[in-house]
């Protein structure tokens, strides 16, 4: 831990590569722009919620809940925030470790550097070294032999529990403490992580507040280090460490420390155009292709959609429910209902939330007509990008295929600067007044030279 903490003070004292900052001002607008959608989406229930035991703790109003304009400890900030960060599941995704580091390294750092009173400048490149952590210990669990992480295979979430250290971090960052502060946070922070994913597959609202969980520990941990507690240093490959409890004592330590500070994970980290689990993302992509290719979704017979073996788990089973999701929440998880619902079109940038808004009977039916299989291709690629496959049987008897071997967003179909201000501007326009959106866009980009970080969640009041 000793490391990567000295990689994050360094970061902080020495600043992150100008690239890397002019990135992580995307990462921070793409959070924003997510929160504020949840904030304004009544299906997000969980945001709600969360604000609502927020409030019932309260405490001293340090920093800004996103959204309500309600000031809260900065923990529960971080909490309230980082919920609403993941609730749409419209979050950005690290390749190959498939967790999502943004979603409780920003809330964390936000309300850290609005309790601290930081530049933006202190903002950005505390994000940075907290996500090159995060993403860091999540490349630490990935098995090149099998192409997947341990985290997943156990059923573990990988977001918030590496995201409670990145978290850390950043936050440990912020409140000033030196390398050996840092290690100490996250060496307590390591003691607050968890998280399971069985909601991906039958249903409940837990999994959205993971990484405003992993916030808020991680805020807390540094406050506690802050204020003398401090965390064992082994506590990463000890024997009764980090890696041992998680994965059995299975890690890449080059993945995890090769190239610290100067190759950076970061990069990878991939943005979401369609608000659904990311492995659905080359299912939408082969589904909007046929569409605009003149198919008609009331001529399918039947469609396979080919994935990568690993994420059927995911998005395909148990086969009835996801044929027929229980929620709009639970259809962001279904291969069949994301290519129903972009057969029969979308908005945004291919689908938008409004798709996800109810459940359709027309996409129900479509959805029933989909199977999902494992694709040999797909499955060669995964998980540095998402690929898949789609086959459709008309009901005159002909047939039409789409192949991608990257998801738009993905590796090798970035989005473009532009495209991730139309995500921003539709996601923000429905919270906040045209006016208050721009002003917001305009604060973000300027983050990198704000005398002050603390207007940036401030100006995410509701209008």
């Amino acid at each position: 831990m000793e490391r990567l903490a000295a990689f994050a003070a360094d970061c902080r004292d020495r600043g992150a590569p100008d690239a890397v900052r002019e990135d992580v001002t995307g990462r921070v607008l793409d959070v924003l722009g997510n929160c504020l959608a949840a904030y304004a989406d009544p299906a997000a229930d969980a945001g709600p919620a969360v604000l609502r035991a927020a409030r019932r703790w309260g405490g001293a109003g340090e920093a800004t809940a996103i959204g309500s304009g309600d000031r809260l400890p900065a923990p529960s900030a971080a909490l309230v925030n980082g919920t609403l960060a993941h609730a749409l599941d419209y979050d950005d995704t690290h390749l190959p470790s498939v967790l999502h580091p943004s979603a409780s390294v920003v809330p964390a750092a936000l309300a850290a550097a609005e309790a601290a009173g930081s530049t933006g400048s202190e903002l950005v490149d505390a994000v940075a070294a907290g996500i090159e952590v995060c993403a860091r210990l999540g490349m630490a669990s990935y098995l090149p032999e099998t192409r997947t992480s341990l985290f997943f295979e156990r059923g573990q979430h990988a977001t918030s529990i590496c995201g409670t250290l990145g978290a850390a971090v950043a936050a440990g960052l912020l409140f000033g403490l030196p390398a050996e502060g840092v290690a100490h946070a996250a060496g307590v922070a390591a003691s607050m992580g968890s998280g399971l994913i069985e909601a991906n597959r039958t249903g409940g609202t837990v999994k959205r507040a993971h990484c405003g969980w992993a916030a808020h520990a991680g805020v807390s941990a540094a406050v506690l280090a802050l204020e003398g507690v401090t965390g064992p240093p082994t506590v990463l490959e000890g024997r009764f460490g980090f890696f041992r409890a998680w994965l059995d004592g299975r890690y890449d330590a080059e993945a995890l420390l090769s190239g610290l500070g100067e190759r950076w994970e970061l990069p990878r980290t991939v943005y979401k155009p369609y608000p659904a689990n990311h492995f659905t993302h080359p299912a939408v992509d082969c589904a909007l292709a046929l569409r605009a290719g003149g198919l008609a979704p009331e001529s399918v017979a039947e469609a396979e959609l080919g994935v990568a073996a690993p994420v059927l788990a995911t998005i395909a089973e148990p086969p009835r429910d996801k044929a027929r999701p229980r929620s709009p929440y639970h259809a962001k998880f279904s291969g069949p209902y994301v290519v129903a619902a972009a057969l029969l079109g979308g908005g945004g940038l291919g689908l938008d939330l409004d798709d996800f808004a109810a459940l359709d009977e027309d996409a129900l039916a479509l959805a029933a007509r989909v199977r999902c299989v494992a694709d040999e291709r797909a499955s060669e690629l995964f998980p540095r990008a998402f690929a898949a496959v789609l086959r459709v049987r008309l009901r005159d008897g002909s047939t039409r295929e789409h192949r991608v071997d990257s998801s738009r967003g993905g590796p090798e179909r970035p989005l473009t600067r532009e495209e991730l201000e139309v995500k921003f501007r539709s996601n923000a326009g429905r919270a906040l007044r045209a006016e208050a959106v721009e002003e917001l866009l305009a604060a973000a980009r300027a983050l990198p030279s704000a005398p002050s970080a603390a207007p940036l969640p401030r100006l995410t009041h509701a209008g």
